[in-house]
């Protein structure tokens, strides 16, 4: 990431939502940046909507996450831990280093804003695919 956080106040029209990095998820899923820094400790911010069915690969985060859903309905799950049911409103925090994914239910599409800090340039580290929810 070469982007740094903006100096100044910095307004974001909706609309220009990309498909995500194929790979990351059992399926492509529009992600829109709304704030991009790649420095030590600045944040990076988007919004993304998953269609259902679809979820993430287990994945870290250096310096930790924050999900705030939407809407929909969505799924999270630490390594080790249950898997949670996720409604608008529902605020989730990964700390740093904690393996997890997330993603929407088989029956609804699920939308969240993401909020995680850079650290060494990287904001998260893609792991192995779900093999099962339990």
């Amino acid at each position: 990431m070469s982007a740094s956080n903006p100096t100044t106040m910095t307004l974001r029209r909706p609309g220009r939502a990309v498909r995500s990095p194929e790979g990351v998820a059992t399926a492509p899923f529009w992600v829109e940046m709304l704030l991009e820094g790649g420095a030590d400790r600045e944040n990076t911010a988007m919004r993304a909507t998953l269609d259902p069915g679809t979820i993430t690969r287990w994945h870290t985060h250096p310096r930790g996450q924050l999900l705030y859903v939407l809407s929909g309905h969505g799924l999270a799950q630490n390594e080790g831990g249950p898997v949670e049911d996720l409604r608008a409103g529902d605020a989730v925090w990964f700390a740093a280093g904690e393996r997890h994914w997330h993603g929407a239910a088989d029956d609804s599409p699920f939308s969240y804003i993401s909020i995680q800090a850079a650290e060494n340039g990287s904001t998260v580290e893609w792991l192995q695919a779900v093999e099962a929810r339990s």
